[in-house]
């Protein structure tokens, strides 16, 4: 018996095109792996109640960026890594001079000058108004100022001559440490993702063929 083996067909461009659909495969793989993890992670976030701002500094991109490639790689970070790293292994907290942390009350806003961290000092400069300390034994002492409360529930200075309004407000609670318990598990999310990789890039060269 006699067999008669041929190929039919240009075998280099039929290889270029394989070579083609696999650089697509992988990239469009890593590109829903890469918005996966994510989407993952900013869902933890908020799930921790840890806030949708926080959420925002996951961001997602692939390599390289300009074309299809069989090497292609996601990379998932955060903006913010002090805070989510501090929130993924639990930290303790203390001041770096050894004295109290100042943790704002609603009456203290939001944010400090320039939208930065408030700050007692940097709260003082945006309000105009001192601060006085209260100790107070057996419980956290406390930063206070005389003034009223918006209808934002902030303190504010009292515009009023009679001190209509006006009432010793807290501004910042004194704690010698705090105990940030784990709230995030990044790294489960991450082993997950990476185990669907190859059944992503199977996928999307089934769906590009």
């Amino acid at each position: 018996m006699k067999i008669e083996l041929g190929i039919v067909g240009d075998i280099a461009e039929q290889m270029r095109e394989v070579t083609i659909d696999g650089e697509r495969a992988v990239s469009r793989a890593m590109a829903a792996a890469g918005t996966g993890l994510k989407n993952d992670w900013r869902g933890q976030i908020l799930g921790a109640g840890l806030g949708t701002r926080l959420a925002r500094t996951i961001r997602s991109a692939v390599y390289p960026k300009a074309m299809d490639s069989l090497n292609a790689a996601t990379m998932v970070w955060t903006n913010a890594p002090e805070p989510i790293g501090a929130f993924e292994r639990g930290a303790l907290i203390r001041s770096k001079n050894g004295f109290y942390l100042a943790i704002p009350t609603p009456a203290a806003g939001a944010k400090g000058v320039g939208n930065k961290r408030i700050t007692p000092g940097g709260w003082e400069q945006r309000t105009g108004l001192r601060l006085r300390f209260v100790y107070r034994r057996g419980a956290p002492s406390l930063l206070v100022a005389e003034s009223r409360l918006n209808t934002k529930g902030r303190a504010v200075a009292s515009r009023s001559k009679t001190g209509r309004g006006v009432a010793t407000v807290p501004i910042f609670i004194l704690v010698p440490q705090v105990n940030l318990r784990k709230r995030l598990d990044l790294a489960r999310d991450g082993e997950a993702w990476a185990n669907r990789v190859p059944g992503l890039i199977v996928s999307n060269w089934k769906e590009g063929a």
